[in-house]
């Protein structure tokens, strides 16, 4: 027998609940999905979004077969044997793997003729942005678009053929994490023990499930937790939020990657050792794995922690970007572009010269903001002294 949340999948776009940017009368990805003309996508975003309930609709507008894999138990064989199957099939089928974060390089590289060919349509899906994990060669052949939480108004909408109190429906969505499949889960438990449906039963029975870091709220507010902390330089609170991250079985890799983007973002040239460790962190890992990058992760949060802060590098470049939005294709000076005769070389020059780099229209602008922290402040004072703003 099918769970609730199985047999209140969408049985059409009209009756898809959330993500409007992707699925919207106007939206891009549905006018490509109603010509039938869908790039190979990839689909992330927490978990109850309606990602693998996407990839089913889309198969039943283009009327083609959908077979679902699973990226941590991708067989090869399984995958030639679909291929082979339909190999003279007018309508090509639709390979659905999940957790598509998870295939390793060889895997992909499985992948690649399918996609170059446009032998089968593959879609996948993951909790994480699959960005970080899939190779350039994969993701010049496809698309990635991001899910996001369901809201409370479509959470509301999936309850309305349900004949629920007030209280009732506010536990369902409030206790939810903008996971439509854990609503419904809850909903499907309490209704099966035959019991008057309130809150206290609804209470009893969240409370009796696993609580790990899958759930939304508990995820996004973990890493949130850990990173502010590391921010804050309090090692005591970020070594307890990894501990959390950790016991709540969360992927190292997704850890790590969060440690590297603080880095530059947090730490940036006030210690540029600090991006170094994170990234050789999150290699590590990637390769090791638990309990032993417990460890990996364990030193690197303390680093991080103890290292001065700065977040020149994060200002100036939106600084920078939002500059460049604005004022787009402003003139190269000549004598910096390819070739010029005008260049002054700043070797010969002893390592320095006075020229014009901006273009005309900015040269007076300034995006960066050194800060006098660290190896930051080494930095600032060197530019200082060849320029000859100090003595």
């Amino acid at each position: 027998m099918k769970d609730l949340a199985y047999n209140k999948r969408p049985k059409s776009f009209q009756e898809f609940v959330g993500q409007k940017h992707l699925f919207g009368k106007n939206a891009p990805l549905m006018r490509l999905i109603l010509s039938h003309k869908i790039p190979h996508c990839f689909f992330f975003g927490p978990p109850g979004s309606g990602k693998t309930s996407a990839a089913l609709l889309i198969a039943k507008e283009i009327g083609a077969p959908f077979f679902e894999l699973n990226a941590t138990s991708f067989k090869t064989e399984e995958l030639r044997n679909i291929l082979k199957n339909h190999k003279n099939a007018l309508v090509k089928p639709i390979i659905f793997i999940d957790e598509v974060h998870r295939l390793n390089k060889a895997q992909q590289e499985i992948l690649l003729p399918i996609m170059e060919n446009h032998t089968a349509l593959i879609l996948g899906a993951s909790t994480e942005n699959p960005y970080f994990a899939l190779t350039q060669a994969i993701r010049s052949r496809s698309m990635v678009f991001e899910f996001y939480a369901l809201t409370r108004q479509d959470l509301e909408r999936i309850l309305e053929s349900f004949t629920l109190s007030k209280e009732v429906r506010a536990f369902l969505i409030q206790t939810s994490g903008g996971d439509g499949r854990a609503m419904l889960n809850l909903l499907d438990c309490a209704l099966e023990t035959h019991l008057p449906l309130d809150v206290n039963l609804l209470s009893t029975l969240r409370k009796t499930s696993l609580s790990g870091t899958s759930e939304l709220d508990v995820h996004y507010n973990l890493i949130s937790a850990l990173i502010k902390s590391i921010r804050g330089s309090d090692e005591n609170a970020a070594l307890y939020y990894l501990a959390r991250l950790i016991l709540g079985g969360e992927n190292p890799e997704f850890i790590a990657r969060r440690l590297v983007i603080l880095a530059s973002e947090d730490i940036g040239n006030a210690n540029p050792n600090a991006l170094n460790l994170a990234n050789s962190t999150m290699q590590s890992v990637a390769k090791i794995g638990y309990p032993e990058a417990r460890i990996i992760l364990s030193q690197c949060v303390l680093y991080l922690c103890a290292s001065p802060k700065s977040n020149c590098a994060y200002c100036a470049i939106d600084k920078a970007m939002e500059y460049v939005k604005e004022h787009p294709n402003e003139e190269i000076p000549s004598h910096i572009r390819q070739f010029h005769k005008d260049y002054l070389y700043p070797h010969d020059f002893g390592g320095y010269v006075k020229q014009t780099y901006l273009p005309k229209e900015a040269k007076d602008l300034k995006f960066v903001h050194w800060q006098p922290k660290g190896f930051e402040k080494t930095l600032k004072e060197w530019l200082d002294k060849i320029k000859k703003i100090i003595p």
